[in-house]
């Protein structure tokens, strides 16, 4: 009932009730022969393309024009421009955890867990969340689905879906364009991309470049220290289309990406008066909040490359047949410096090499009445992983008993096989009246193979084994261990489309995410435990459409979820475990909406609200039912502008700006519950203002993010009981910078 009376008042601060456009709107001169109005956005969360405003999904949607203007330069400032999303990561910018509508990983941090989020780029899915902190380059749209997508996107959607779409040669002519920039931090970056037609509507090809460096923004106080949270990346990507007909249509892309930036700053907050550490008696006293205090301050070393293939033949006017091909690999070394002091008392070297193959078929009708597709589905990934923590270095040699000067190996392999069916259909079975139905049968097996872990002295030679256990030689395995899920998911959605536009919509849907494996246990052969799949029932209820003749856009959510099973991360002493969560409810609201108020001034705002708690939820025998979801603020709330200040016959000077605010965050289930005060963020807004200046295939762009330099946190975990502390990841400072660009 809160959310919905707060999503009453908030449609109508706005503006947006039924079929009513923003009011601002109506300000513009009466009198003014305003022609200008929105593109239409076309979009393929359907698998099929449409106009947004004609599917019934929550979707938003954004050009890469519109992630440059809104300061959008990787997937993790994604939060800034999507309502009810969050992101956050342990690790800084690498392997995010992506929160939509309250649904996420939590703070689980081991590099073999799924992404309850989908994550696809042109439509193949990215099973490794280390490759989910990419670069965005070259990209002709982002589609954020909110809301489970349980019958086209299939398993591991229980919260939504994310697909980045590339561009791709659209075979006619020759076009290209370069940039550069310089900004704080000594950062340096450069985009461009080449596209050539070799014959005409036919074959064509694509190369796309991108390139960052950037010092790191905390500031290490440690002489001979290295600042933290830096950037040091490269991508390309090459696509080929090939049309050899008019009925067959060839995609393929190879990619290649590297990133070796340096670790993510913490800020360790002891558990003592003061923020003393009891355990070494350091504290952070004296540092800025950009400041730090760390002596092994290491790498982001990542490296990921891929292959893909399209084909679409399209049988006659009706039938359509599609094969989706990809092949992804990779790995992560992660040099983790994570006691935030200059005294070593945990150094974490992450590291898991991972590969991937997608294939799934898909034949789609096209009717007068009917759009029903069918499909199959076969993936598999694995993930290497062999870690090594450092624990108590400055104690002398190591004690077995208590860790202190120990190092522990853990390695193991994990393989995931998912194989899926799946069909949809949309019937308009009266004008203006379509019915939706949809199922997936989801199989999905899981195999934990090779898992070795044993305690090592202070320079990492052998001293006994914790898995397969004591008396186990030090390269001895565990025995591998298989588990296996089904699920059947699907969506149920009746819509109503006016000859205003308007569109009405209500729908039920069901997301799944397969069981897991628990990566974080190193110390016993039970603390490698499997966890249950998470399902959500969601029920949702929206309205989107356009007004004043195309210059008012808008869409309206409102939803309820129950979410039974989440996997959660609980750490226990030094050890991570993954949990069932029991139940949780969430109910919210989202509003996004756009504006042109005139021909020089439009507008673009958002709002989420949410009340997501647990109804059901004991960790280590504390009841925390009751208490909210972490990574799920009550209130998230964006406004930008765009605005032509100066206009001339081969350019002119734009203005563009972002305001993006979120209420107070937990990033713990315990909330506030047995000292995690800590582990949250409070109420943020955060400011970006460009100022971009065009001259014929000239452009240049002067920018600010973070402008106003909130100071604040992304991620957060207790490691209190065995290290002292809280570790905090701090969020980056303001930046600003100037890129010049050349099309043509």
């Amino acid at each position: 009932m809160k959310i919905l009376k707060a999503s009453l008042m908030a449609a109508t601060a706005f503006g947006i009730l039924g079929n009513v456009a923003p009011v601002f709107a109506q300000e513009a001169d009466a009198e003014a022969d305003t022609t200008r109005t929105f593109s239409t956005i076309q979009v393929t969360a359907q698998r099929r393309s449409e106009a947004i405003t004609d599917v019934p999904i929550a979707i938003t949607a954004k050009s890469g024009d519109d992630l440059i203007e809104a300061g959008v330069s990787s997937s993790v400032d994604l939060a800034s421009v999507v309502p009810n999303l969050q992101i956050n990561s342990s690790f800084g910018d690498t392997q995010p955890n992506f929160s939509l509508r309250g649904v996420s990983v939590g703070n689980e941090y081991n590099a073999n867990q799924a992404s309850p989020v989908g994550v696809y780029v042109d439509d193949s899915y990215l099973a490794s969340r280390t490759s989910h902190g990419m670069q965005l380059f070259d990209l002709e749209r982002v589609e954020v689905l909110r809301g489970p997508q349980g019958t086209l996107y299939g398993r591991n959607t229980t919260g939504g879906a994310i697909n980045f779409i590339t561009t791709m040669p659209d075979l006619d002519g020759t076009e290209a364009f370069v940039q550069a920039g310089i900004g704080s931090y000594n950062l340096r970056e450069a985009q461009a991309a080449f596209e050539t037609t070799f014959v005409d509507d036919v074959f064509g090809a694509r190369v796309a470049l991108n390139y960052k460096e950037a010092d790191g923004f905390l500031d290490n106080k440690v002489p001979g220290g290295r600042d933290a949270s830096g950037s040091d990346s490269l991508s390309g990507r090459l696509a080929l289309r090939l049309r050899p007909s008019e009925k067959l249509d060839l995609k393929f892309k190879a990619y290649a990406s590297e990133n070796k930036g340096s670790q993510a700053g913490v800020h360790a907050i002891g558990t003592a008066s003061g923020g003393v550490n009891p355990l070494i008696g350091y504290s952070r006293s004296g540092l800025d909040f950009y400041d730090i205090e760390q002596d092994r301050i290491g790498n982001n070393n990542l490296d990921a490359s891929g292959l893909y293939l399209r084909a679409d033949y399209e049988l006659n006017d009706k039938w359509t047949l599609s094969s989706v091909t990809s092949y992804d690999v990779g790995s992560q070394d992660l040099e983790q410096d994570a006691d935030g002091a200059p005294i070593d008392i945990l150094f974490i070297n992450w590291k898991s090499d991972f590969s991937q193959v997608n294939q799934e078929f898909r034949a789609a009708y096209s009717g007068e009445t009917i759009n029903f597709q069918a499909g199959v589905y076969y993936g598999e990934d694995q993930v290497e992983t062999d870690n090594v923590f450092d624990f108590f270095m400055v104690a002398g040699s190591c004690d077995p008993a208590s860790l202190a000067a120990c190092t522990i190996r853990q390695r193991y392999t994990q393989d995931r096989e998912s194989i899926a069916v799946f069909a949809q259909n949309d019937w308009e079975f009266s004008p203006g009246w379509t019915l939706t139905t949809g199922l997936r049968y989801t199989d999905d097996s899981s195999e934990y193979s090779d898992g070795n872990a044993y305690i090592g002295d202070e320079n990492g030679n052998f001293i006994v084994s914790t898995i397969p256990g004591p008396g186990a030689a030090q390269n001895d395995t565990l025995a591998t261990l298989s588990e296996g899920d089904s699920a059947v998911t699907g969506r149920l959605a009746l819509a109503r489309e006016f000859d205003s536009g308007l569109l009405l919509y209500a729908s039920y849907n069901r997301g799944y995410r397969a069981g897991a494996f628990n990566g974080g246990g190193y110390l016993s052969p039970a603390q490698v435990d499997y966890v249950n799949p998470e399902v959500v029932d969601a029920y949702e209820v929206g309205a989107k459409g356009e007004a004043f003749g195309g210059s008012a856009r808008y869409s309206a959510a409102l939803f309820h979820y129950d979410y039974k099973d989440q996997q959660v991360q609980e750490v226990v002493g030094p050890v991570a475990f993954l949990r069932n969560g029991g139940k949780a409810t969430i109910d919210g609201f989202e509003l996004e909406a756009e504006t042109i108020l005139n021909d020089i001034f439009s507008i673009n705002y958002s709002i989420g609200l949410l009340d997501a708690s647990y109804d059901d939820l004991v960790l280590s025998g504390n009841d925390l039912s009751g208490n909210r979801l972490p990574f799920a603020p009550e209130t998230t709330a964006q406004l930008g502008f765009n605005w032509s200040v100066l206009s001339f016959a081969d350019g002119g000077v734009t203005a563009t700006g972002n305001v993006a605010y979120a209420s107070k965050t937990w990033f713990s289930p315990y909330n506030a519950d047995n000292g995690n005060g800590n582990l949250k963020e409070d109420p943020t807004t955060r400011i970006n203002l460009a100022l971009a200046y065009e001259k014929g295939p000239w452009t240049g762009r002067i920018w600010g993010k973070n402008i106003f330099e909130e100071e604040a946190y992304s991620y957060g975990l207790d490691l209190r009981s065995s290290f002292g502390y809280d570790f905090l990841i701090p969020a980056a400072p303001a930046t600003f910078g100037v890129t010049l660009g050349y099309r043509y």
